[in-house]
């Protein structure tokens, strides 16, 4: 696969293609926080995600289904979840639902992304649900990231916060 405009190589599904069932992040130059997880199950709407953030500066994970979604979030804490509603399978609001029941990933922001244009109903039965936010397409590259960025900067702070830190050097005082 093609590497991402000088920012190290894409996420590939393995030697099996799409489907393979093997996740590999896209590592950028500087990983910063926890990843973001991109769910879609179209390669190209991937595509046009990753290079929408790539300059937030986080490794990207791309899950292409729900159920992969799933897999990768309980194996890699990820500051957000971006995701598309329809896909075959578990639907986008499926897995956030899904989500939103288990512990370790109950407070992972989830943002939603339709293809379907506008549908207010959809929105709020997804904001009702516990979304995040929720975009349609075509996004703005600029919104999303301005979507994106703000509740993973907070997830990463909070979950470092939460995560146990090696012990302070000591210099002598205090001893």
């Amino acid at each position: 696969m093609a590497a991402v405009a000088g920012r190290g190589r894409r996420a590939s599904r393995g030697p099996g293609g799409r489907g393979s069932g093997t996740l590999r992040p896209t590592f950028l130059s500087s990983p910063a926080g926890q990843p973001l997880l991109l769910v879609d199950d179209h390669e190209d709407n991937l595509f046009a995600l990753e290079h929408a953030l790539a300059p937030l500066g986080r490794r990207l994970l791309r899950p292409t289904s729900g159920e992969q979604a799933l897999k990768a979030v309980l194996r890699h804490p990820v500051a957000t979840v971006v995701m598309d509603i329809a896909m075959p399978g578990i639907d986008g609001l499926d897995t956030m639902s899904c989500l939103s029941r288990l512990d370790q990933t109950r407070e992972v922001p989830v943002l939603l992304i339709t293809g379907t244009g506008r549908d207010d109903r959809l929105a709020e039965r997804a904001y009702r649900m516990g979304a995040a936010g929720f975009l349609i397409k075509p996004v703005d590259p600029w919104a999303l990231r301005c979507h994106v960025r703000a509740p993973a900067d907070l997830r990463s702070r909070t979950y470092s916060a939460t995560t146990p830190q090696p012990a302070p050097a000591r210099y002598g005082w205090g001893v």
